[in-house]
């Protein structure tokens, strides 16, 4: 149902319209989801069921948050947001940047380099507009299977965090060894090559582990199991950086 009413909003809604007045639109759909089931733990509401989005991913229909977006959410709160935190976040989910906002005790620095995300600043990643050791904290989600060079990236985000800061991050992973290929450069084979238009590698968990600890980072792959109340995904892989 959830896919099938998003195609319709799509198609009848512009799309200026439908991000100036998201919020409002999931409103709507409280009476089909509300129950006891399950909670997202971002918007706190009680649900019957989350959706299913095409990819298999479990989305809260009430505030569009995605499984790995409610465990970093739960993640930080538990274990690395503290007061006056300095917070720099890589094109940050539209829930959390909005969550991480309204917080007076948090230095936040939401960044985004195009004009996908909603953010404050836009840092190029391989050479971030910020003095060294500025940073207690960095999420980088999703962020480096984009870069070509990713080592200059990862030089940098040691470069801007602070000793004894930390910075998560995630991509997605494969099995095996890192694949890429930079004579692959259209939109049509990376979508083929990589699973989607503009990646330029697949890591795997090893590899990008590997090429973090070449930049200085000391670095633990920490494994999440499922949790079907919360609709957090199996075997959920995150690397936890320590500079």
């Amino acid at each position: 149902m959830y896919n099938f009413l998003k195609s319709v909003a799509k198609n009848i809604i512009p799309q200026k319209a439908l991000i100036e007045n998201e919020e409002r639109f999931r409103k709507l759909l409280i009476p089909f989801y509300k129950g006891k089931d399950h909670q997202c733990n971002i918007c706190e509401t009680n649900l019957k069921s989350f959706a299913q989005l095409e990819n298999g991913d479990l989305i809260c229909p009430i505030c569009g948050s995605i499984s790995r977006a409610r465990r970093l959410y739960k993640l930080l709160n538990e274990e690395f947001i503290k007061k006056d935190t300095i917070f720099l976040d890589f094109s940050p989910f539209r829930m959390l940047y909005k969550k991480w906002k309204k917080k007076n005790d948090l230095r936040y620095f939401a960044t985004d380099f195009g004009s996908d995300f909603i953010a404050d600043y836009r840092y190029d990643i391989t050479n971030i507009d910020a003095e060294k050791e500025t940073f207690d904290l960095i999420v980088c989600y999703h962020i480096l299977e984009h870069i070509i060079d990713d080592k200059k990236a990862m030089s940098e985000l040691h470069r801007v965090l602070k000793t004894g800061g930390k910075a998560l991050i995630q991509t997605p992973f494969k099995d095996g060894e890192i694949y890429e290929d930079y004579s692959i450069t259209t939109e049509e084979e990376r979508l083929k090559h990589f699973g989607q238009e503009d990646h330029v590698r697949i890591y795997s968990v090893k590899g990008l582990e590997s090429r973090l600890k070449e930049v200085g980072f000391n670095v633990v792959v920490r494994t999440f199991s499922k949790d079907d109340y919360y609709g957090f995904s199996q075997n959920e892989k995150v690397l936890i950086c320590t500079k």
